[in-house]
């Protein structure tokens, strides 16, 4: 499969609103167990910083979100429910907090399961735990731009599951590829 290359640093190092739409459409790779499995990123959600109630980082820095302060172009993977990894890429600059988490992917390469749901694509793509913190301009976990691209419109709604966070949970900082079957939730 033919792509340009990996995302620099500096698509990372934005607005979190703004990289949150700009990575829809881009390729997710991950190397696992010597298969390289690749997904189309369909739908994302922004977490901006200290100051959004929903956001992990909305707790200050302690060690499950040290990797949200840091650099940005890095994984913040963590277990929900006990059972379930979400993936983020941490955005902005160091010391800001700031993340977008991958909610859904349309399967572009060999993917086993449903990729509709953040649980569910990181089960699909092999990750887990264990690549929380790794840069994403690796050799191993990276996002790329696809080596061609249709175009298509961007839908902003709230994102899902943070009711207990206040006026953040009626905020429009969900987007997806309109009429794409593999996001999540319409």
């Amino acid at each position: 499969m033919k792509r340009n290359e990996k995302l620099p640093r500096a698509f990372y190092a934005r607005d979190t609103i703004e990289v949150a739409r700009d990575l829809l459409g881009k390729h997710l790779v991950h190397v696992c167990d010597g298969v390289e499995r690749c997904g189309r990123i369909v739908e994302t959600e922004a977490y901006i910083g200290a100051h959004d109630l929903a956001s992990h980082s909305s707790k200050g820095i302690t060690p499950r979100t040290s990797i949200m302060y840091g650099p940005p172009g890095h994984a913040y993977v963590y277990l929900i429910y006990g059972m379930h990894h979400c993936m983020n890429v941490v955005t902005e600059t160091e010391g800001h907090g700031a993340a977008v988490l991958l909610r859904a992917l349309e399967p572009v390469g060999p993917l086993e399961g449903s990729t509709k749901g953040p649980g569910l694509l990181c089960r699909a793509m092999g990750i887990d735990k264990s690549i929380n913190g790794m840069d994403m301009l690796g050799d191993t976990l990276y996002i790329a731009e696809p080596s061609s691209q249709a175009r298509f419109n961007i839908v902003a709604r709230p994102r899902i599951g943070v009711a207990y966070a206040g006026e953040w949970a009626a905020a429009d900082l969900r987007f997806y590829i309109e009429g794409n079957s593999y996001v999540s939730r319409k």
